[in-house]
């Protein structure tokens, strides 16, 4: 927390201190409630713990279906599986703890100026605290509930999650998204939510507390962050369900090994049964073990990879609502447009060059700056080649835009030059004895009408021109569409301008469908419609009037800065506040289901290839004509279920970083990324343990196991 996205470092994997403390947990997490959780594992473990009773048994009593020293190999190599597959699961929970230790920092216990009643005139109040000291209350926030109305000063931190009543201001919001610029908010609209941990900077609010205590945003962010929430997904479920099913089968395939092998050397006379501890064996390299020790930090790790992106995923199942969505509804200002207007065109007044218009809008915004302010300079500077002027030099006095005057510019050699809204630059003209002509009212409602922002400029009384702000459709978002497009994700933008203005930002954008004069009703009915299809529906939403939306999307995103009401309808929620983060978040719900069906692949082959080391050297005992299927000439029995329970505690370890950082994304079709999981990652795992099975049984051979 305190970082942005592209200012947050990467989170290494394995840290000294990281190690340490997923070493212990791994321990802790051998309680059998725990482990019961992940049948397949849990299976390891009444294993582990079986073999290691046979161990105590044969050392006690002298007496033991197999040496001793072989049954202590197979059941350290068994609780190695068993800790490697926790270690892995606690590397992932202790990324997303690791993230919540900045978070309690900035979870701290401050005094808040509570009212004590309805206060008439708060204005006055706030201007003039000290006089009015006795109309509230100081309390700690961590007592503050909702409804409390408190009053924050600049200078003051924001004592808990709120919507503005009164007031505007500019807040720091940088505890939260790490964002150094403040923003503006203010009461009404769709910008009046505050965090609580933020700071005022100017001016005051007047705050309604909408959480009662241990219910803020940053206590919901430490508790999803950690874990303690998290719900398996559907798909996870399923996965559960059929690695269960799997486990069960081989169970019961196992159990009656004993029985038949008893039987076989009972009827021939000769050979012996197969010994339990190779049965154990046997059972622990049959099921999916590799994919059952990574699947919860798969899991795990998806909801952190969202944090990393500043993304609060409150649950596993919306990230991976995210891999399967196929329907995008994104806002046009901000997501698809750069939402920072850029000065495009001057429009003089009646009797006034473009050159003077250039200058007096030039000259009042070289103190400006905003990206707006700087689009005018660079406008003036490149169409009439008016050079950047030293404002040291100049002895002019700059007038800061403000949320009250909602005007800028600059007072010099006896000229009063205001840029501004069109009612705002209006009023200041009116003030000086002018008036707004009506063929400046015709140019500003022409340039509203294509969808752009008229910025009025006077010089004192006289109104001399309009300058045109339009918002850029940014630069490589079509080819972003482009791919969302090849991996069949259709792209709709949602704006409230007129339809000719939408429909040409559109085709600019590249977007496949587009929802003009959006209301309420129509993103609801829109995404309703979608879903009755049997689409996967992912939209953003900042305000209110988005809450219904957002609560009936499949995926939906808040803006961190948005109303309470649209971050308790969303299932994430974006921390910049970036719009564009949609088509990252749907990437990594992408790359956790590429994840998790490529080691799934990868598990389930890497079984087929066991079966060839284990098998022969399990029943070679009794019957010994089944040595002529060793195909990988393994020394003996021994070191060759040794050496397959070896390589598969050990291959559970080498994926940990794998499971954790996900494989890499590439945009593809569904079956084109099976055709290739199966290839890369099915052959991979088929290949791999053949060598390194070999290996092992080098290795065991040369230290004189027999």
């Amino acid at each position: 927390m305190g970082t942005s996205t592209k200012n947050r470092q990467p989170v290494e994997l394995l840290t000294t201190k990281a190690v340490v403390r997923a070493v212990t947990d791994a321990f802790k997490k051998l309680n059998p409630r725990h482990m019961a959780k992940n049948p397949v594992m849990f299976v390891v473990e009444v294993g582990s713990a079986f073999t290691s009773f046979l161990y105590i048994h044969a050392i006690i009593t002298g007496r033991a279906d197999a040496p001793p020293g072989f049954i202590l190999a197979v059941s350290l190599c068994l609780w190695f599986t068993v800790l490697f597959a926790n270690f892995a699961e606690a590397v992932a929970e202790g990324r997303g703890r690791a993230q919540t230790e900045t978070l309690r920092k900035a979870r701290k216990d401050i005094i808040a100026k509570r009212l004590k009643s309805p206060c008439p005139d708060i204005k006055r109040v706030a201007e003039h605290y000290a006089a009015y000291t006795e109309i509230f209350e100081k309390v700690a926030s961590s007592i503050l509930h909702a409804g409390d109305r408190v009053l924050v000063l600049a200078g003051d931190i924001i004592p808990a999650d709120g919507e503005i009543e009164e007031g505007v201001a500019s807040v720091d919001e940088s505890a939260i998204t790490g964002e150094s610029a403040p923003v503006i908010r203010e009461s009404g609209g769709d910008r009046s939510a505050v965090t609580g941990g933020t700071r005022v900077l100017s001016d005051w609010l007047l705050v309604r507390i909408a959480t009662n205590p241990g219910e803020t945003f940053l206590d919901r962010m430490i508790a999803m962050v950690e874990g303690a929430k998290r719900q398996k997904t559907p798909n996870e479920i399923a996965l559960d369900i059929l690695l269960a099913g799997l486990t069960i089968v081989f169970l019961l395939a196992t159990a009656t090994v004993l029985p038949y092998t008893l039987y076989a050397v009972a009827s021939s006379g000769h050979g012996v049964p197969v010994p339990l501890t190779v049965l154990v064996a046997l059972l622990v390299c049959l099921i999916p073990t590799t994919i059952g020790g990574l699947l919860s930090a798969i899991g795990i790790a998806g909801i952190n990879r969202m944090m990393q992106a500043n993304v609060l995923a409150t649950s596993g199942r919306a990230v991976e609502a995210a891999g399967d969505v196929d329907v995008l509804l994104l806002d046009k200002t901000g997501t698809i447009t750069l939402g920072n207007r850029q000065a495009t065109a001057f429009f003089p007044a009646p009797g006034v060059s473009e050159a003077e218009l250039a200058d007096a809008a030039q000259l009042s915004s070289l103190a400006d700056e905003t990206p707006e302010g700087r689009s005018i300079v660079l406008l003036a500077k490149s169409k009439h080649d008016l050079a950047d002027r030293d404002i040291q030099s100049l002895g002019a006095v700059f007038v800061p835009f403000t949320a009250q005057t909602r005007m800028s510019g600059v007072d010099f050699e006896g000229r009063c030059i205001r840029k501004g809204a069109t009612d705002a630059i209006a009023k200041f003209v009116e003030a000086k004895g002018g008036t707004l002509s009506l063929t400046v009212r015709s140019v500003v409602e022409d340039i509203a009408k294509k969808g752009a922002t008229p910025l009025v400029v006077a010089d004192g009384a006289r109104v001399i021109g309009v300058v045109q702000l339009k918002d850029i459709v940014k630069t490589g978002i079509r080819e972003r569409f482009a791919e969302m497009r090849r991996i069949g994700i259709r792209t709709v933008m949602i704006t409230g301008e007129n339809p000719l203005t939408a429909a040409a930002i559109a085709a600019e954008a590249g977007v496949d469908d587009f929802l003009a004069e959006a209301t309420p009703e129509a993103k609801l009915v829109m995404i309703r419609d979608y879903q009755q299809k049997g689409h996967l529906v992912a939209m953003t939403g900042d305000g209110t009037n988005d809450a219904p939306a957002l609560a009936q999307a499949d995926v939906a995103v808040a803006m961190n800065t948005g109303t309470q009401a649209a971050k308790e309808a969303a299932n994430m929620v974006d921390l910049d506040s970036n719009p564009t983060k949609l088509l990252s978040i749907v990437e990594i719900g992408k790359q956790m289901l590429m994840t998790r069906g490529a080691l799934t692949t990868f598990s389930i082959a890497n079984d087929i290839a066991k079966y060839f080391a284990i098998i022969p050297a399990a029943f070679v005992v009794t019957y010994p004509e089944l040595a002529d299927l060793n195909v990988m000439q393994l020394h003996s029995p021994t070191t060759a279920v040794l050496s397959a329970v070896i390589f598969n505690a050990l291959i559970i370890m080498a994926l940990i970083p794998l499971a954790l950082r996900g494989i890499p994304y590439r945009a593809a079709p569904a079956s084109a990324l099976l055709q290739h999981n199966i290839l890369v990652y099915g052959l991979g795992g088929l290949v791999l343990p053949f060598p390194c099975i070999k290996l092992i049984d080098l290795v065991l051979t040369a230290i004189g196991v027999n």
